[in-house]
């Protein structure tokens, strides 16, 4: 079974998306910022990351370049409402598998997950 975190700061996308992936069969920890975050990731190890940017105490490009001097297999999909070119730039150059922006489709998410995973 695989394991991922979901990190965000928004209640109503952390339960969602929670919901979302169990009923996909995945094992699911949730974080509500980045620093929570860390120490879920050094605890559990999850195979992927679903990550906002906008968060309170650590960001979400702070925990991606976390994740990546840590590990280089975890994968880490942004899932933001920063949509500049910039920002999906930044993104992708600390080493994200995926940026994808708000609002999104589940299914679209979904399946995007899975074939990183495979």
């Amino acid at each position: 079974m695989n394991k991922i975190l979901i990190v965000d700061d928004e209640p109503n996308i952390l339960l969602s998306l929670e919901f979302l992936f169990k009923k996909e069969g995945f094992r699911v920890f949730i974080a509500r910022d980045g620093e929570e975050a860390m120490g879920i990731i050094e605890e559990n190890h999850p195979e992927l990351v679903v990550l906002d940017i906008m968060m309170p105490k650590v960001d979400g490009y702070e925990v991606c370049k976390y994740i990546k001097e840590k590990n280089r297999e975890v994968k880490v999909v942004f899932l933001t409402a920063k949509s500049k070119q910039q920002d999906v730039q930044k993104g992708l150059d600390l080493g994200a598998d995926l940026y994808l922006t708000k609002p999104f489709s589940n299914k679209n998410l979904v399946s995007k997950v899975k074939s990183l995973l495979n």
